[in-house]
């Protein structure tokens, strides 16, 4: 059986750990314009985007956009590229300079498959690098390093039907008997009857590859072979909400005129693809929007736009865009009977905020958005002058080794939270570790377990 790290091995990996969470916070300060950017004499692009639909389609260029007025740029414009799902967006200089950045959105395979070969300087994915496309990059860098791997902004697969179907919920599962075809007619789930038609994105997709991950694989299952398959996010969603029999899956902003159904995995309780369960990450569905880039060969534009993408104005074009910014914010938790005695009083007198610090399996070691969130986290605990014992941490674990194991790291995890904190000032006047209970996903499987490591974040 695996133990719990001693005290002195804590220790040891908190002081390192500090120096690393320190920069971060560095990282996130306030976006200040760059100046005097390259801009190649041939009007060649100054920065090449590859890979993820779901970013490519809408969120890419509205941030290349933003990016382009932040610098002072004129007569923007968006224009098609030369190919389907390709774009480029335009400017001008003072001095009537053309800047042109290209946006090609083919699915997130390919921005690593463009890093590798040198035809792109980011790579946008909606779903975390494979340990295969890192390893085949190595000569790049570290890709899954801090500087770079950038969450640029959450996302949800919503699971969308036929605004005339009456579901209202559905287990993942259930969702993988359903698109391996072992589920075959709308009678079975306790609906109308008909045949079940599968509406799925392509092998490319980012989106594909979480569905994949989150639902098919972990139930020992694959996609049966008369789903149909699509590369456009937009034209899936449109073809399931004109089929009364259809069932796909998409990122949030491209439900448009279907119905989403809310989510179950293991042991946890429905829940809707929500702005807040997806900004907490709660949500079963919810994943992570990514830009990579070499920390070795660094584009000057690119590390503009990573820049900007985590301003307050770039967070802001990612909510207009429809999908989740990072910025924190209050929720409020429904005081259900469900939840501990102690949950419920803090649910009573305090506001959870929507960020979430989460780890590695086993471990307190924070991951690469736990990184950056800290320093977001100091910044609104400073704005909102809730840094003297108005902050309350709770830690949650997964049961996959001991509950007893599950408890320890629960308490270590708020603990390590609590250290970076008070580096700067902020006292913190409660600290609770939950263990494994209230799971938000499936313990069975590596994701599922990462979502339930995690620190919530409480304010009075």
């Amino acid at each position: 059986m695996s133990r719990a790290p001693s005290t002195s091995a804590l220790d040891t990996w908190l002081r390192t750990a500090s120096f690393l969470l320190l920069g971060s916070i560095c990282y996130a300060l306030p976006w200040s314009v760059f100046a005097a950017l390259p801009i190649p004499a041939d009007n060649s692009s100054v920065l090449r985007i590859q890979g993820s639909n779901t970013i490519g389609a809408r969120l890419g260029p509205a941030l290349v956009k933003g990016l382009m007025e932040e610098q002072g740029l004129s007569a923007i414009r968006i224009e098609a590229g030369d190919a389907e799902n390709e774009q480029k967006v335009i400017g001008k200089t003072a001095d009537g300079q053309r800047v042109i950045i290209e946006v090609a959105a083919h699915g997130s395979g390919t921005g690593f498959t463009a890093l590798a070969d040198g035809s792109a300087d980011l790579a946008a994915s909606s779903r975390p690098i494979k340990d295969s496309e890192a390893t085949s990059l190595a000569a790049l860098g570290d890709l899954k390093s801090p500087r770079a791997e950038q969450i640029i902004a959450l996302d949800g697969l919503a699971i969308i039907l036929h605004p005339s179907n009456p579901l209202s919920a559905l287990s993942t599962e259930q969702l993988a008997q359903i698109f391996a075809g072992e589920i075959r007619d709308w009678a079975q789930l306790g609906a109308p009857a008909g045949p079940i038609s599968l509406y799925a994105r392509d092998d490319k997709s980012g989106t594909f590859d979480t569905f994949k991950e989150l639902v098919l694989s972990t139930n020992g299952k694959a996609l049966a072979a008369q789903a149909k398959r699509f590369e456009s996010s937009e034209k899936l969603s449109d073809a399931v909400s004109q089929d009364p029999n259809a069932i796909g899956f998409i990122g949030l902003p491209y439900i448009r005129q279907a119905k989403a159904v809310a989510i179950a995995a293991g042991d946890s309780l429905p829940m809707q693809p929500s702005a807040t369960l997806i900004a907490t990450e709660d949500y079963p569905l919810s994943r992570r929007l990514f830009f990579y880039n070499s920390p070795q060969v660094q584009n000057p534009w690119a590390q503009a736009l990573l820049k900007f993408a985590h301003s307050d104005k770039g967070q802001s074009i990612v909510e207009a865009n429809g999908f989740i910014a990072q910025t924190v914010r209050t929720m409020r938790v429904n005081a259900s009977s469900q939840l501990p005695a102690v949950y419920k009083e803090l649910a009573h007198q305090a506001q959870r905020l929507t960020v979430n610090f989460r780890f590695q399996e086993g471990s307190t070691h924070l991951d690469n958005k736990a990184q950056r969130d800290l320093g977001r986290l100091l910044e609104y605990l400073q704005v909102q002058q809730k840094t003297h014992r108005k902050v309350v941490l709770v830690g949650f674990g997964d049961p996959h080794a001991s509950a007893t194991r599950a408890e320890i790291l629960s308490k270590w995890r708020a603990q390590v939270v609590r250290r970076e904190l008070s580096k700067a000032d902020v006292l913190i006047e409660k600290l609770h570790g939950f263990g494994g209970e209230m799971p938000v996903a499936s313990n069975q499987i590596d994701e599922g377990r990462s979502k339930n490591r995690r620190v919530e974040v409480w304010v009075y």
